[in-house]
C-alpha cells in the first residue's frame, strides 16, 4: 500500500495511461448481467430503468445513473467539507432497503433525474468551478460503472478534485478493485455487526461479511485517513462511520472492535448521533425511538478507549441534520439536479 499523497488524484494518472477508460468499459459491460454490487441480481440493466425494475434489479437503476441532487454540502465531517462544502453528487435509488431511511423519496422512490455520462461529468465539473474541495459521491454502490464512465469525460475536461466514495458499506470487493487508484477517500458505513439486524433493518443478507471485506479492501487501497497539513482537509484514506441505533441494534462494540482490527490504532471513525425514526422505522420494534444521547456518548468513549481517532461532529443541532449515507446532506441548500441535462 502506497502511503504517499500525490498532488494529483490517482484517477488522473490512470486517465493519462488509458486505464481509466478501460476500467469504465469493463464495468459498463457488466451491466448486461449485473453483478456490480453484492445483491448480484444478474439483471440486464442496459434496458433502462423500467427494464431493470421489471427484471427485478434491487437498485432499480438502468443504463444511466439517476441523481437526486448536486451541490455543495455542509453536513459531512469537517475534514471532508471545507469552507466551500463538499461537492455532493447524491444518487437516487439504493442497493439496500433501510426501513429507517431518512431520504426515502430518493433512495426508495427514485426521486431525481437520469443523467448520462456527459451530464454527470458536467455536474462534477460544475462543483469544481464552485470551489468545492472534493467530489463526494453519496450512495454510489450501484452506479460504479456510470461513475467511471463519467469520470473519463470529466478528467479529459480538467477535473482534478479528490473523489470521496460515501457508501452504506454494502460493496462488492470485485467492484471496489475497479476503483483502486481512482478513489482517494472512502467514507463507508459499518451499519451492523449482526446479520440478523441487517436483514430486519436494511433487507440485506450477509451484511457483516460483505462489510468487513469491503472495508478491508478500502483500507488496502488508501490506508488510514491523512489530512493536508495546510488546510486540515482529508486528502487520502478511510473514515469509517457508524450510526448509533436505538437499543444499540447496530452493535457499537463489535463495530468499533472491527474498525480497530482492520485499521489498527488511530483508525478514524465517526460516531453519528443523527438517528431519528423515519420512513417505515415503526415496522421494526425498537426503531421508533430517537437516538439515545447517553448511548452515543458511550460509543465515542469506547472508540477512544480502543485508540481510535474520533471525528468530532458536534451535535446534530450545531451541524444541521445529517441524512443517511444514501441520502443528501442538508447542512446547506443544494441546487436541484433538475437544472442539469437529463436522459429521458
Amino acid at each position: 500500500m502506497d502511503m504517499t499523497i500525490d498532488a494529483d488524484p490517482g484517477y488522473l494518472r490512470l486517465h493519462r495511461r488509458g486505464d481509466l477508460a478501460r476500467r469504465a468499459e469493463a464495468a459498463v459491460a457488466r451491466l448486461a448481467d449485473c453483478d456490480l454490487c453484492p445483491q448480484a441480481c444478474h439483471v440486464d440493466r442496459t434496458a433502462g430503468d423500467a427494464g431493470a425494475l421489471a427484471a427485478g434489479a434491487v437498485c432499480r437503476t438502468g443504463r444511466h445513473a439517476r441523481v437526486a441532487s448536486v451541490g455543495p454540502g455542509f453536513a459531512e465531517e469537517r475534514v471532508v467539507v471545507g469552507d466551500a462544502g463538499s461537492g455532493d453528487v447524491v444518487f437516487a435509488w439504493c442497493n439496500m432497503r433501510c426501513v429507517y431511511c431518512e431520504n426515502a423519496d430518493a433512495s426508495m422512490r427514485g426521486k431525481g433525474d437520469v443523467l448520462d455520462a456527459r451530464a454527470l461529468a458536467d455536474a462534477m465539473l460544475d462543483l469544481q468551478r464552485a470551489g468545492c474541495p472534493t467530489i463526494n459521491l453519496v450512495g454510489p454502490s450501484h452506479v460504479v460503472a456510470q461513475i467511471l464512465e463519467a469520470l473519463v469525460l470529466a478528467a479529459e475536461d480538467g477535473l482534478s478534485l479528490p473523489l470521496v466514495y460515501n457508501s452504506g458499506g454494502y460493496d462488492s470487493v470485485d467492484t471496489l478493485r475497479l476503483l483502486d487508484g481512482v478513489v482517494d477517500i472512502y467514507t463507508p458505513d459499518a451499519k451492523y455487526a449482526d446479520d440478523m439486524a441487517a436483514r430486519r433493518c436494511s433487507r440485506v443478507r450477509d451484511y457483516g461479511t460483505v462489510n468487513r471485506a469491503a472495508i478491508a479492501e478500502m483500507i488496502r487501497q488508501v490506508g488510514p485517513l491523512r489530512l493536508d497539513p495546510d488546510t486540515g482537509l482529508a486528502r487520502r484514506g478511510v473514515l469509517l462511520r457508524h450510526l448509533v441505533l436505538p437499543d444499540d441494534m447496530g452493535g457499537v462494540r463489535p463495530v468499533l472492535e472491527l474498525a480497530r482490527a482492520l485499521g489498527g490504532p488511530g483508525m478514524t471513525v465517526a460516531i453519528l448521533d443523527s438517528y431519528h425514526p423515519a420512513h417505515q422505522a415503526d415496522r421494526v420494534p425498537g426503531l421508533a425511538a430517537p437516538a439515545d444521547p447517553a448511548l452515543v456518548a458511550e460509543a465515542r468513549a469506547l472508540a477512544r478507549a480502543l485508540d481510535l481517532e474520533v471525528v468530532d461532529l458536534g451535535s446534530a443541532d450545531e451541524a444541521g441534520p445529517r441524512e443517511s449515507r444514501a441520502g443528501p446532506n442538508r447542512g446547506a441548500p443544494s441546487p436541484s439536479v433538475s437544472a442539469l441535462p437529463s436522459v429521458g
